[in-house]
């Protein structure tokens, strides 16, 4: 294998460990989703006890409320909203709910494959670079005789220079 081959390997494991940052950004992203979707689902269904809640408006302002309808409002898509009972709104909260964990499903499924890929390049790469690097050394070690390889110089006792000279 060559130098060429070896940059293409290493392209393609910077390429794929820049796709498992971005597969675990959108799992980060589908968690907080999900977890906001159980919270919305528990909220609702505390509701139908019919106990005062408090309904935050923001910047830690809360709003004391006793709910007296069955019914709430719930984006249906596209922006749109509907007027829907407690009970269809937390079957399509739960739909939704699905929707999330399968994808997030598939995601890890994906991160997994792409770290595979990853491990597979990476021992590739680390394999080549080490043969590239013997056959280097043994072309250089090749290149140069051995009788003109520089002898290093022995000085006779006392001969040396001291810090004193």
């Amino acid at each position: 294998m060559d130098q060429q081959e070896l940059q293409r390997i290493a392209q393609l494991v910077e390429m794929n460990r820049q796709k498992m940052a971005r597969i675990e950004e959108q799992v980060t992203r589908l968690t907080e989703i999900r977890l906001e979707q159980l919270g919305v689902i528990a909220a609702i269904k505390t509701l139908d006890t019919g106990q005062p809640t408090m309904i935050p408006l923001g910047a830690g302002v809360q709003l004391p409320a006793t709910p007296q309808s069955n019914n709430v409002i719930i984006d249906i898509g596209s922006g749109v909203q509907a007027e829907k009972s407690r009970e269809a709104a937390i079957e399509i909260l739960e739909s939704r709910l699905a929707e999330v964990e399968d994808v997030h499903t598939k995601l890890q499924a994906e991160f997994a494959d792409t770290e595979r890929v990853v491990a597979e390049l990476a021992t590739t790469f680390s394999t080549a670079a080490k043969e590239l690097q013997a056959a280097t050394e043994e072309k250089h070690s090749d290149s140069i005789p051995e009788e003109k390889q520089p002898r290093r110089r022995r000085r006779k006792h006392g001969t040396e220079l001291t810090l004193d000279d």
